[in-house]
């Protein structure tokens, strides 16, 4: 059996057709991944790297011949540098700072820009989960509160939530108190 890059050709041939006739369609990448996936038993990510892989094979005689007549091509990816990591962290948490929503900081650093707000938000959320510490240089240089990590934040609502907890069964136990008292008075008075 020959296979390119783990799928059969015909598998690949298949993906590619699938993913043509698709974008023809209107549909978006997102979509025909997941789609393709949930039909032929596949996590959708796994048909994404696969689809995105496949396209950059372009020496592989057998790849050109299943994308010939075929406009789809990968955009290259462009990481940011460091530089431009520092500085977009240190712009996302100062719109942060006033008070908005990580998602609204992000689109207003953006600019609206759909695919720079993807790519930001990925690098954000990377960022927070791998390199806090970053975060929190970045935050100081700004000028801005520093971040809470993901396990502060949790902490803080299990904590919100046990409070909320307590101060009902508070509130009930000064309930029955109440009550108790009020009888004492009475079988005091009479």
């Amino acid at each position: 059996m020959n296979k390119i890059n783990g799928y059969t050709e015909e598998e690949a041939t298949g993906l590619i057709e699938y993913i043509y006739m698709g974008k023809n369609a209107g549909k978006t990448l997102s979509y025909l991944f997941e789609t393709y996936g949930k039909e032929h038993s596949r996590a959708k990510g796994s048909v994404r790297n696969y689809y995105y892989a496949f396209l950059k094979k372009q020496d592989d005689s057998r790849v050109k011949q299943i994308l010939q007549g075929k406009d789809l091509q990968a955009g290259i990816i462009r990481p940011f540098t460091e530089e431009e990591t520092d500085e977009m962290l240190r712009q996302v948490l100062r719109e942060k700072s006033k008070g908005i929503s990580v998602r609204r900081a992000i689109y207003n650093v953006s600019g609206g820009d759909g695919k720079l707000m993807l790519r930001i938000q990925n690098k954000y959320r990377n960022l927070m989960k791998k390199q806090p510490e970053r975060v929190a240089k970045a935050a100081e240089e700004a000028g801005v509160p520093e971040e809470k990590s993901f396990l502060q934040r949790r902490l803080e609502r299990e904590i919100d939530a046990l409070y909320s907890r307590l101060a009902v069964d508070l509130r009930k136990e000064n309930e029955r108190l109440r009550t108790e008292l009020e009888k004492l008075r009475k079988s005091q008075d009479e």
